[in-house]
């Protein structure tokens, strides 16, 4: 299996109970944080540098989708929360307020679907 194929089906995975497109994005987003900061739920078996690219590529899939489907105000709040996150784990800040808030906005009805 390549490595996009991979991804994919990774992404597939976490995000097969998700509800909406949002949601299914916010799962691959969080896919690509837990990448990079912690344990991941699809890609554990993966080279580590072959998963810091999985996870840059969930962040990208994750967003492109969005910007498909013209949601262009989730992409905006994906972005700051990866943005966020980023500072946080720096700084040495816990990040599950910022995933929380972020899904609770996300979770309002889409005006793209």
């Amino acid at each position: 299996m390549s490595l996009a194929a991979e991804i994919e089906a990774g992404a597939e995975r976490v995000g097969s109970s998700a509800r909406s497109s949002r949601e299914w994005v916010l799962e691959a987003v969080r896919e690509g944080y837990l990448v990079h900061y912690g344990e991941p739920r699809a890609f554990e078996s993966m080279d580590a540098d072959l998963r810091l690219l999985a996870g840059d590529t969930l962040y990208a899939i994750g967003l492109a989708r969005l910007a498909a489907a013209g949601d262009l105000e989730a992409v905006a709040e994906l972005a700051d929360l990866i943005s966020a996150c980023a500072q946080a784990e720096s700084e040495g800040r816990p990040t599950d307020e910022l995933w929380d808030a972020s899904a609770r906005r996300l979770a309002r009805a889409n005006p793209a679907e």
